[in-house]
């Protein structure tokens, strides 16, 4: 059942890029729309597949944020249903920060709508969780600094890696090398990685390697973009520990130990 939007900038995370993996509420919106910004070379056209046919689709790859936010704001008053398409999730790398606080400015209302992240995405295909008892109960999302945006020094992928945490890193396929430098201070050389190439879309690709094998691998495959690395101890392929949770010794609020 589609229920009536208001006139607004709804910002729709599509997920890696699996249709499917769009939320209900999210295609709900989607199917809704009068105008569809979308970041064209990161959003496959099959995430559009069931838009409306008289929808107006805008992609903005080749566009900066100066021209992008007046558009959005001229159709909302035009009383239009406008939703502003990012890949992954909008809590990771989607610069909608920016965009939120000049809408703000403009007085025109939007509303978020999360979406799944790859590193989620990847995970569910490589059938592993990333946090295993015992072994690694934490994950940290993060990236080598680029031409676009620099990491702070205090989060220096070096010093993160010194955690031994399941890491997830984005944007850094141009600087494969210099990542698996700083990652081998302190995982051992054998730790596996999930080279991870434009997940959930028709061409992906995932190669499971040791970390000293991350730069080579791809360099190989000549990956310089779309692409996502999860290290962990947790890819390991046997793990014999098992979490209290459902242990017939553990007991707790909803089982207690008769």
């Amino acid at each position: 059942m589609n229920y009536p939007l208001q006139p607004a900038v709804y910002i729709i995370g599509a997920g890696p890029g699996d249709p499917e993996l769009l939320t209900l509420k999210a295609y709900r919106i989607l199917t809704q729309a009068d105008t569809i910004f979308y970041a064209h070379s990161l959003v496959p056209k099959q995430i559009l597949q069931d838009v409306r046919s008289d929808a107006e689709l805008i992609p903005t790859g080749n566009k900066t944020l100066e021209e992008i936010i007046p558009m959005m704001i001229e159709r909302v008053q035009q009383k239009k249903i406008v939703v502003r398409l990012h890949s992954g999730d909008l809590t990771l790398y989607s610069a909608i920060a920016e965009q939120m606080k000049l809408l703000a400015e403009a007085e025109i209302f939007f509303d978020l709508i999360p979406g799944i992240s790859a590193f989620q995405a990847a995970a569910a295909k490589l059938q592993a969780e990333l946090t295993i008892p015992e072994l690694v109960q934490s994950i940290i999302l993060t990236r080598v600094s680029g031409q676009a945006s620099a990491v702070p020094e205090s989060e220096d992928l070096a010093d993160l890696a010194a955690h031994k945490a399941s890491l997830c890193l984005y944007l850094a396929a141009r600087y494969a090398t210099k990542a698996q430098t700083k990652l081998l201070q302190h995982y051992p050389p054998d730790t596996p990685v999930a080279v991870c190439y434009r997940v959930g879309w028709k061409d992906e690709q995932i190669w499971l390697v040791p970390l000293e094998k991350m730069a080579v691998t791809t360099e190989e495959n000549n990956l310089i973009r779309t692409t996502l690395y999860l290290i962990s101890p947790a890819l390991k392929t046997a793990i014999t520990t098992r979490s209290a949770l459902y242990n017939p010794q553990h007991s707790h609020l909803f089982r207690p130990n008769h």
